[in-house]
């Protein structure tokens, strides 16, 4: 076996190390007992994958000698930089906006590398040949990864509070369906004939689609929108992995299409919704059309919701993204421990769409050091509300609607919720009377049985926590 092939096999075989580590680190973070060091197996595939690729037969010229190394070893080196000092610097509120870059990029990655391969073959500076059905490939890869790239700009943009949350405008999906077609009917184009010019042109129009695309699409729909480009972004990359010929970008490029498809499905199915519905419905923006809502919002101050709290024998805490925006969550969790010392039953409900991308609560209550065996998901927590004393609602607003059970004319009807209104009391710690991120009023605050306790999340956890504290030593009321 001469040198050349046994190079190959080596190669080869360290993808396919680098593609179980994918998959089974994929597999451990599905649980948040594991998901640790489910990262962890995947960032060791990630760099044999990487080190692998530098003895990659597509990056050796004909002597068999690397080409570009030092780009390769630059960017790699820059990128690892930017990642850890921006990682260690973002705020648990801003994790969403991470997530929606750091996926952009990725897709930008793989149609970087389809513009490289279809300018490569067009002007024949290309290390090899790309027949018809690579081209293909290669144009399809570059479409969904441009989509993906700039559609999560905007994503982002959106969440980092940089524009509006929702732009639209007369007959806004007619345009977007013709920019659509325009990169299908010029990526057709390519593959029966290379051509520069159309390259250039394919890659404007799909640039400018992606964010057309996401322009409309409401603030509400944002976790769903971040695990569809999360998808779209591993397909790009599968897709390019076929026309580079290598296995390692096909593998994990196809792992993470069908987790993040997989993860898409739930997310829509969690507010009763199909994919096409958040993309192309006007939904997320602003106020529907439900009915007017009767009664008023009833305060109630710190001292009267401890003693709720003091009386309660279970307790279940709803976070949402206002938790996440005062970064309250250790103070919940200090509350929920003095709760705890009082032999009160303390659960937290995780409603799927909460927060703003998938799983943000159960990051947000991870970081503060809440045991996973208090964290309930929808379904499993809902048939305790009923039997439960005192329920929280920390930031959370939509999830929580009663109207989408009740209410036909509302945008939202149809969402599966959580139950929180059937608690016997429910209080609602809340900055300011205002509507959720949706644009629409929740009937919950102005339920009976409902108390709006309205503060900053870590001011009201701190006064909660004084005012207990007070009742034991008898200073309370």
């Amino acid at each position: 076996m001469d040198k050349a092939t046994l190079l190959h096999y080596v190669v080869q075989a360290s993808y396919f190390a680098a593609a179980v580590l994918f998959i089974l680190g994929i597999k451990r973070m599905s649980s948040p007992v594991t998901a640790r060091s489910g990262i962890q197996w995947a960032g060791v595939g990630m760099v044999v994958a990487t080190v692998a690729t530098f003895f990659h037969g597509n990056i050796l010229n004909n002597s068999g000698v690397m080409v570009n190394v030092l780009l390769m070893v630059l960017a790699i080196g820059v990128s690892t930089v930017f990642a850890w000092v921006s990682g260690k610097k973002v705020a648990m509120t801003d994790m969403p906006q991470m997530v929606a870059l750091y996926n952009g990029m990725g897709g930008g990655s793989a149609a970087a590398i389809g513009a490289a391969a279809l300018i490569g073959a067009s002007t024949g500076t290309s290390h090899h040949a790309l027949g018809k059905a690579q081209i293909a490939l290669a144009v399809v890869g570059a479409l969904i990864g441009s989509i993906s790239f700039t559609g999560s700009l905007i994503a982002f943009a959106k969440l980092q509070g940089w524009m509006d949350k929702t732009f639209r405008f007369g007959g806004q999906q007619v345009v977007n369906g013709l920019f659509f077609l325009s990169a299908l009917g010029l990526g057709a184009a390519l593959v029966f004939e290379l051509n520069t010019t159309v390259v250039i042109a394919f890659f404007a129009v799909s640039l400018l689609f992606g964010v057309l695309m996401t322009l409309p699409i409401g603030g509400a729909d944002m976790p769903v929108v971040i695990s569809l480009y999360n998808a779209f972004t591993g397909l790009a990359v599968a897709f390019e992995g076929y026309v580079q010929g290598n296995v390692a970008l096909i593998i994990a490029g196809t792992v993470v299409g069908a987790a993040g498809t997989l993860l898409t499905r739930l997310m829509a199915k969690a507010m009763n919704r199909s994919i096409s519905n958040v993309l192309f419905s006007n939904f997320g923006g602003g106020g529907g059309g439900s009915s007017e809502i009767a009664g008023s919002q009833k305060p109630i101050d710190a001292a009267d919701a401890a003693s709720l709290l003091y009386m309660a024998e279970k307790v279940i805490i709803v976070p949402g993204y206002g938790m996440a925006v005062a970064q309250a969550q250790h103070k919940i969790w200090e509350l929920s421990q003095q709760l705890i010392k009082r032999d009160k039953t303390v659960k937290f409900a995780i409603h799927p769409v909460a927060g703003r991308m998938p799983g943000h609560m159960n990051v947000l209550l991870a970081e503060a050091g809440v045991p996973y065996d208090l964290i309930a998901d929808m379904d499993d927590i809902n048939p305790e509300f009923s039997t439960c004393d005192v329920a929280i609602v920390i930031g959370a607003n939509d999830v929580v609607n009663p109207v989408a059970k009740t209410d036909k004319s509302s945008p939202i009807y149809g969402m599966p919720i959580l139950d929180v209104v059937n608690a016997r009391q429910v209080i609602v710690i809340k900055r300011g009377k205002g509507a959720g991120f949706a644009g629409i009023e929740n009937a919950l605050f102005y339920a009976d049985n409902c108390r709006m306790l309205y503060a900053d999340g870590q001011e009201a956890a701190n006064r909660l926590i004084a005012e207990l504290k007070g009742i034991d030593s008898g200073g309370g009321h």
